[in-house]
């Protein structure tokens, strides 16, 4: 009972409205939020991308520097002469082997990033530094990727013997012998060479909390920024983020081909989306300021639309008590213009209704003298019907035949004429209508005597079919009038029933009377289907008017198909009009 009395207009608009803003706001922060999520996102990726990018230009800068300093060594004359001597088989004495020292010195102070530069003959033995070490320190694996490579520079990794350097190795080719293997350059190179970002920068790194990780082939750190367990972890894991102490951290990832050692930028996720909780806070707040304004004025706009509304009820309940009564007309400026309009859409109401109320209260006093005019007026019709039934048997009485007949026909005539007006009435059967029209013949033959000679030549068939009451008389007396009556000798009118087509009946008026030129039978067809009857003096064109009328109101395919009435004439030959009707019932009739 409680729902039922707080379901009202005011409360279903400020429900609805309340719901409406709620859903709208929070998929729009939904979407806002997601989508300035993965802005952030990308921003942050896109930020480290281009970071990792510039640092393995960088690292390539270092390496094509170590590269171009041992081909340089590679390539010495003094070296070259050396070598050669070594592999023809004359040993290199302790001076000119002290002579390597200058010359790597010199090639030496171009990178401060070589710990120390090595040099050996083919077959193992050491020509710079000073001792008798062998090759046999660096594994053969070292040894076989320096061939590999046929001169050109292969980076081993950390140099095991120290971890503190990377070492690459360099086979130097013998130019004055075919470019066939002379000798090894061995390259010491401290790990801390491979920074890639200037000192100035680390700060800003350090703020962004970015991370860095260079480990080689075998996923072995070379430097980072994190101890060398934990860079192992993250060379192993793949995808576009890892996860560093049990934080979830992006991953950009850059491949040296000269090396096949990989640089990873790592970037926090949280730092990548800290802007996220500014906005998700900024979103929340927006939201609640919205939903607290909108209620408001949800609220303001469902009262000035139900209160206007619960005034006009309650008025109109007061109805039942003491008639209907006006809304007060000062204008509220609150009120909406269609609220306004109603307002005074009822006052007109009320104010027509109350006039209606006083003028039905007035007609119910004149009611009964209405009344009694009408059956006065009924009790006239039948005083004519009861008079001419006298005359009927009084010159039955009397062996007056003829004048009888036509009593009788006059009664019949009288009686179908202004007989009951009701809509059932309208319609009656042809056979109803050929009656009707042979005792209207029956008394102009009276009239005329010998002038008139009529024949009906009906279809038996066809005389149950449904036609419009009083259709045919007009047409008859009409060919008495123009056709009859206009000639000096006698004249005939003949009226047929017969079957058109399948469907469809043709009725037809014929006389023989003058007929019509073309422009008089033109100028009479135009009349038909004018707006209003043209009469002449005798009053000539109103029946055939009103004919015209019926038959395309009760067969209203009739201006389709170019029916309603159908004129023949010829001067001196005489008229025929005629009209097709269907032989269906009356509310299903068109021509």
């Amino acid at each position: 009972m409680q729902l039922r009395e707080h379901n009202n207009l005011r409360n279903q608009i400020f429900i609805s409205f309340t719901l409406t803003i709620i859903l709208v706001l929070t998929f729009a922060g939904a979407f806002i939020y997601g989508e300035v999520s993965v802005l952030l996102k990308k921003s942050a990726e896109k930020h480290i991308q281009q970071t990792a990018i510039q640092a393995n230009g960088r690292l390539d800068a270092l390496l094509k520097q170590v590269d171009s300093l041992t081909t340089q060594v590679a390539v010495d004359a003094y070296v070259q002469k050396l070598l050669s001597r070594e592999a023809e088989g004359s040993r290199s004495n302790f001076n000119e082997r002290q002579s390597l020292l200058q010359i790597a010195n010199n090639y030496m102070a171009y990178s401060s990033g070589i710990s120390s530069l090595e040099l050996y003959t083919i077959d193992n033995k050491r020509l710079f530094p000073l001792d008798d070490s062998s090759l046999n320190r660096i594994s053969g694996d070292a040894l076989a990727a320096a061939d590999e490579k046929k001169g050109r520079l292969a980076w081993i990794g950390i140099d095991p013997r120290s971890p503190d350097t990377v070492l690459a190795v360099r086979r130097i080719n013998l130019l004055d012998h075919a470019y066939s293997p002379g000798g090894y350059v061995v390259v010491h190179i401290n790990r801390d060479y491979f920074n890639m970002f200037p000192s100035d920068s680390a700060g800003d790194r350090s703020e962004a909390r970015e991370s860095m990780l260079l480990s080689d082939s075998e996923g072995n750190p070379i430097l980072s920024d994190m101890n060398d367990e934990t860079a192992q972890a993250v060379a192993a894991q793949t995808g576009s983020t890892v996860t560093v102490g049990g934080e979830r951290m992006l991953a950009v990832r850059q491949h040296s081909d000269v090396t096949d050692w990989k640089l990873v930028m790592l970037l926090p996720v949280e730092a990548a989306t800290e802007g996220i909780s500014v906005l998700r806070t900024a979103i929340y707040v927006s939201i609640g300021i919205a939903a607290l304004a909108f209620l408001l004025l949800a609220l303001l706009l469902s009262t000035m639309i139900t209160r206007p509304i619960q005034q006009l009820m309650r008025s109109m309940r007061s109805a039942r008590f003491g008639g209907l009564k006006p809304l007060p007309t000062t204008r509220n400026p609150l009120r909406t213009m269609e609220i306004n309009e109603l307002n005074h859409t009822y006052n007109r109401m009320v104010t027509h209704m109350n006039e209606l109320i006083q003028v039905v209260y007035e007609k119910e006093i004149t009611q009964s003298r209405t009344e009694l005019k009408a059956l006065q007026a009924q009790i006239n019709p039948h005083f004519l019907f009861n008079t001419l039934e006298a005359f009927y048997w009084s010159l039955e009485e009397k062996e007056e035949d003829e004048l009888a007949k036509t009593i009788l026909a006059m009664s019949g005539l009288f009686r179908y004429v202004i007989g009951s007006a009701e809509a059932h009435e309208e319609w009656v059967t042809v056979r109803d209508e050929v009656e009707h029209t042979r005792r209207y013949l029956q008394i102009m033959k009276m009239r005329l005597i010998d002038r008139l000679h009529w024949e009906i030549d009906a279809d038996e068939g066809l005389l149950h079919v449904p036609i419009p009451k009083l259709i045919l008389q007009p047409l008859v007396e009409n060919a008495i009038l123009h056709g009859v009556e206009s000639r000096i000798g006698p004249g005939s009118v003949t009226v047929r029933v017969r079957s058109s087509q399948p469907g469809l009946a043709a009725i037809s008026v014929s006389d023989d009377g003058a007929g019509m030129d073309a422009e008089t039978l033109a100028r009479l067809v135009q009349s038909l289907d004018a707006a209003a009857p043209q009469t002449s003096k005798k009053g000539a064109g109103v029946a055939m008017f009103n004919v015209q009328r019926r038959l395309k109101l009760h067969y209203p395919g009739a201006t389709e198909r170019g029916g309603g009435l159908h004129i023949e004439s010829k001067p001196g030959s005489g008229t025929t009009v005629g009209f097709e009707i269907t032989t269906t019932l009356k509310g299903e009739a068109h021509l």
